[in-house]
């Protein structure tokens, strides 16, 4: 069908045929100029706080603080009185006579509880917590355990508490590997009484023999032992040329 030009031409275009079935791709109208809104998912549905929780409090006595730090954490008890019943932590407090550090202790409780009231999987919370170094240098607690810092000691409490309600479960060590442990340990022992012996002078041979029981430090274990880099215990004793942990069984030897 011929079609009849009235106008003056002012420039033309050869059209293919894949132009054509390109064209009604190209005839989509411009986008809102409304801005991109982020999509919200919600996990779940809000859980209401009950007017009582269940929960445990934890006493932490470090030596960068002059006061205690009292943790308390609570749970929230799902599906109670059936077989499907369990705990979950729903809230954190931290409560101290010390309050120079009560603004960063604030904001680290209300984010953590947030945390908890999601819902979900909270047990990262525990790694990432102990995974905070102070720049100034940890600390040794109670029982010779290592501590890089106070957020990570808070973290350990946290942990603590997981499996203390069955949310964390420490890995079972096997029955060969606590005998591994406990040989290593008698090993060292006695070579550390028989190199002790040797040095000792002749009078007070009969002296030493008497007291042969080996003096331990904080953790229980030899006071030579240094401190392990897979369970942070000063447990870790030089053996046949080999670092070795007697509290995990960890060793550099493999």
């Amino acid at each position: 069908m011929a079609t009849k030009i009235d106008k003056k031409i002012t420039g033309y275009n050869v059209v293919k045929p894949e132009d054509k079935v390109a064209a009604p791709a190209a005839a989509v109208p411009l986008a809102s100029k409304e801005p991109p809104m982020a999509e919200v998912i919600q996990m779940h549905e809000s859980v209401e706080r009950p007017d009582t929780l269940v929960g445990s409090t934890f006493k932490i006595k470090s030596p960068l603080f002059e006061h205690a730090l009292y943790v308390t954490i609570n749970d929230i008890v799902l599906n109670a009185g059936t077989p499907h019943e369990q705990r979950r932590p729903f809230e954190i407090f931290i409560n101290s006579k010390n309050m120079d550090h009560f603004q960063w202790i604030v904001a680290l409780t209300r984010i953590m509880s947030a945390v908890f009231r999601k819902g979900g999987d909270v047990t990262f919370l525990v790694e990432e917590m102990k995974a905070v170094f102070d720049p100034r240098g940890g600390y040794f607690k109670s029982g010779g355990v290592y501590m890089p810092s106070i957020v990570a000691e808070i973290g350990t409490v946290v942990e603590q508490h997981m499996k203390n309600i069955g949310m964390i479960h420490d890995p079972e060590m096997d029955e060969s590997t606590r005998q591994l442990i406990a040989d290593k340990r008698a090993a060292y022992e006695a070579a550390s009484a028989k190199k002790n012996s040797d040095v000792v002078a002749a009078p007070a041979a009969a002296a030493a023999a008497s007291d042969s029981k080996p003096k331990l430090n904080a953790a229980g274990f030899p006071p030579g032992a240094t401190l392990c880099a897979k369970c942070n215990t000063q447990a870790l004793v030089l053996m046949d040329g080999c670092q070795t942990c007697l509290n995990c069984g960890y060793s550099k030897c493999g």
